[in-house]
């Protein structure tokens, strides 16, 4: 038997336990294995942040994970917010440990009424908390600040007795233990030695633990900067917070027993806590919030119902606007509404369809403006009939596949757009009608960056701001960009890391910290939506503006099984919405954007001359440049224009053979005949992932979910994938009677060129906006100024570059004035009017 595995840490602090513990787990897990241990805990402070990517990970590594936490113990009522008269702490330390299904709710209602009803400095409970909410834990006595330990440390050992007798009267006795400790620290030794009394007159059993807070011994550097940057110190100050000793660290078996000589029942006791902890978390099982159906309808029901008097509605439009519709386009519009409806009904989602479109048809009602449509989404034609976006998937060749794969069962995705003022009242809708505990916003952690980390880092080892701004501007900028890949390119850096030696140690340092989760906020979108008290799944926190939200980020809420959805507030349709209600007061009539020709001349000579400042997606400098060369005609051409001005087809030939191919300059050759419906309308160049999709579909005889496989593998660019769709690619185009060099050749250029390709749906319903704001613009542009000069009040370097753009559009600025001017920027007899509020 492996000795490390006679031994389990049972308190670990991650990097959850924020600006103080520097584990990661991952790097944690690793080192569990290594040193052949079969489980291990967490126990963040006053937090589960980690908790699912922890039982997640743990598991795939073969470690039995065990879910705690380190809360914070009231010294009386937890909503006692006034300091203890007897000097004494604002909060105790206890360690709370999962044993089963009970014990996980339980933890998580602990944790969450600490932050909803207990905060003061800290998340707090108290003992009647722990008298209610105890069964299926187990507790440790914590470390020097916890319950017991503390008077033992003050000298105070009676009332340390009579505290460990409390908690073990709580915890039934035989779930309370003992916590000594191996930090090396003298009092801490002498803690020890009463913790040892104690267990044999009140026969309470001891457990070891080494409250680790980093991997290494050599990481005690970096904690030492992180516990510096957590409390705004630098090294050098001798009264900052700091731990005394370099032995906070997660050690093996051997090294625990060398720093606690005479404890070995404690280190075995580990293993038998760590035995009777066995919660399962549960992944997958959907959590649908319950939709109520009226006249006892089931769900699917509900859903073919307002799809089909959807579609009705839409055809009308349609006739409306475009003339008769043929029978065949009729019997189109049916079959692909019957297919879409048969998947969703099939994988169980008609319920997800019907809470979006009851809380877009509240936003509508309620005169909240909401976008056309926002990625994938907008190629479901039952999401169009259900006025859950405002984009026609046929007319415009969008794929359902792309949204929803039927091979593939996993929760649909449907993003919408809100007018900034309005997302938090369609919120507050859906809490009314759902319950306000079962519907919760979403957490999100900020991390440190590379360039950020510097600087922090820097403040610590006071080195001169300047110098430090100096060091952190030389890492690259970008999304990916990390200190190992800087240290690896930038020569500058490489060669001041080896001549200065408070250089070296501020980029190890830097190094250690990187990607640390540095605060947590609220996710800008997403909202969750459960079936019972969110509370039941798991723990809610509470932000510094008494915001309440997950404690998992949006990834490991999905993990849980459990429903979110996004609201995003979308700047740009309330600029269309201020406008379109200064056009009605100023020019007395109502303007339908979802009636404005999609053909008006105005609108594409505007885009053409790049005179697009304030214009959604359209207004850099790199867009105004590419739209007077390219010079869209029609609404195909704004779609493109969205997809093109990327990262990928900048960087390659791909605009210049879509501009050249335009403007006729070069002949379009299809490599088939077969491409020419697919490739025409991009001028032979594969822009759209879904013509991808079609091009697999029409000459390989993919079916379109088989497809959207293969457009997951390009993009993903995984060689074992990609093998296989080459092998099935190219037998399909051969069997179609596709010559074999030929074949080959296709998918190689669908493999360079689908790299770069864009979702097609997203593009239509962003160009969709896009040139309803170019609208405005050519036709209102007093009206279309003031409402983005309001928008971005408060912003001063946008407020300069839009008051320029009207000054070069002609419009005159008047100054405020207190008897003429409103809040908000207003339009008089054809001129703008400073508003008092900019």
């Amino acid at each position: 038997m492996d000795l490390n595995a006679s031994f389990v840490h049972l308190h670990v602090h991650t990097e959850f336990s924020l600006l103080d513990g520097a584990i990661r787990i991952p790097r944690m897990l690793e080192k569990a294995w290594s040193l052949g241990m079969d489980s291990v805990a967490i126990t963040d402070h006053g937090n589960m942040f980690g908790a699912v990517q922890f039982f997640d990970q743990a598991k795939k590594s073969g470690i039995k994970p065990i879910l705690g936490c380190e809360v914070y113990l009231a010294p009386g009522d937890r909503r006692d917010r006034s300091a203890p008269t007897n000097g004494g702490p604002t909060s105790y330390h206890l360690i709370l440990l999962v044993m089963n299904a009970e014990g996980y709710k339980n933890l998580s209602r602990l944790v969450t009424l600490g932050h909803l009803e207990g905060f003061y400095y800290h998340p707090r409970i108290d003992m009647s908390l722990l008298k209610q909410l105890n069964a299926g834990l187990i507790a440790l006595s914590a470390c020097l600040k916890g319950p017991v330990a503390f008077p033992i440390r003050e000298g105070r050992v009676e009332e340390a007795r009579k505290r460990a007798m409390e908690l073990a009267s709580i915890f039934d006795g035989d779930r309370f233990f003992l916590e000594v400790q191996a930090n090396g620290m003298e009092d801490q030794e002498k803690v020890n030695a009463v913790l040892k009394e104690f267990a044999q007159e009140l026969s309470l059993p001891l457990v070891a633990t080494n409250d680790c807070h980093y991997l290494d011994r050599s990481d005690a550097e970096a904690h030492d900067a992180l516990l510096c940057i957590q409390t705004g110190k630098s090294v050098d100050d001798d009264n900052r917070l700091r731990f005394p000793t370099d032995e906070f660290y997660f050690k093996s078996r051997a090294e625990m027993k060398e720093a606690l000589p005479g404890f070995e029942e404690a280190l075995d006791n580990t293993v038998h806590v760590a035995k009777r902890c066995n919660f399962e978390m549960e992944f997958g099982n959907y959590k649908y919030p319950v939709f109520h159906v009226p006249g006892g309808k089931s769900l699917d029901q509900m859903l073919r119902e307002q799809a089909e008097e959807g579609l009705t509605v839409r055809l009308q439009e349609k006739v409306e606007e475009e003339g008769p519709v043929s029978p065949e386009t009729e019997q189109d519009y049916r079959e692909r509404l019957n297919y879409e409806l048969d998947i969703i009904c099939k994988m169980g989602f008609s319920g997800y369809f019907l809470i979006v479109s009851d809380f877009i048809e509240y936003a509508r009602r309620s005169k909240i403006p909401v976008g056309p449509g926002r990625g994938s989404a907008a190629g479901s034609l039952v999401a169009y009939c259900l006025r859950i976006t405002n984009i026609d998937p046929l007319r415009y060749g969008l794929l359902f596949e792309r949204f929803l794969n039927p091979q593939r069962i996993s929760m649909p995705d449907i993003d919408i757009d809100f007018c900034m003022n309005g997302r938090d009242d369609v919120i507050r809708y859906v809490a009314e009608k759902y319950g306000r505990d079962n519907v919760c916003q979403i957490i999100t952690f900020g991390t440190m960056k590379a360039r950020a980390v510097i600087r922090d880092v820097g403040r610590t080892l006071n080195i001169p701001l300047a110098e430090v701004d100096k060091i952190a501007k030389m890492v690259p900028e970008g999304p990916n960009v990390s200190l190992e890949k800087a240290l690896a390119t930038e020569p500058e850096l490489q060669a001041l890391e080896k001549e200065k030696a408070y250089v070296g140690k501020l980029l190890r340092i830097s190094r250690a910290l990187e990607g640390l989760a540095r605060h947590a906020s609220t996710h800008a979108s997403g909202v969750v939506i459960s079936d019972r008290p969110l509370v039941e799944y798991l723990p809610l926190y509470k932000g510094p503006r008494d915001e309440i939200m997950t404690q998992f980020t949006m990834d490991r809420i999905e993990q849980l099984g459990l429903i979110k959805f996004d609201f995003l507030g979308l700047r740009t349709l309330t600029v269309i919405k201020h406008t379109l209600d200064l056009i009605e007061k100023t020019l007395g009539h109502k303007l339908d954007m979802d009636k404005i020709p999609l053909d008006d001349e105005a609108t594409y000579q505007l885009c053409c001359d790049g005179k697009t400042t304030g214009v959604f997606q359209l207004e850099s400098d790199g867009m105004k440049k590419l739209m007077r060369r390219l010079k869209p005609g029609v609404f195909e051409d704004m779609v493109a224009l969205v997809a093109l001005y990327r990262p990928g087809p900048l960087g390659s030939n791909m605009i210049d053979e879509f501009i050249q191919g335009k403007h006729g300059k070069v002949e379009i050759n299809y490599i088939l005949p077969q491409l020419e419906p697919i490739l025409k309308e991009t001028y032979g160049v594969i822009l759209y992932q879904e013509q991808v999709m079609r091009i697999a579909q029409v000459l390989a005889d993919y079916s379109l979910a088989e497809a959207d496989e293969l457009r997951k593998a390009i993009g993903k660019k995984k060689p074992e994938v990609m093998a296989r769709h080459h092998e099935r690619f190219i037998q399909g185009a051969v069997k179609n009677g596709v010559d074999l060099e030929t074949a080959e050749k296709l998918f190689a250029l669908i493999e360079k060129f689908g790299g770069y390709g864009f979702n097609k749906s997203h593009s239509v319903a962003y160009a969709m906006i896009a040139y309803q704001t170019a609208y405005l613009k050519a036709h209102y542009p007093v009206q279309f100024m003031a409402a983005l000069l309001t928008q971005d009040m408060g912003n001063q370097d946008k407020t300069i570059k839009n008051i320029a753009e009207c000054r070069e559009m002609g419009i005159e600025i008047l100054p405020p004035d207190i008897n003429e001017s409103e809040a908000d920027f207003s339009v008089v007899e054809g001129k703008i009017r400073f508003g008092l509020g900019a």
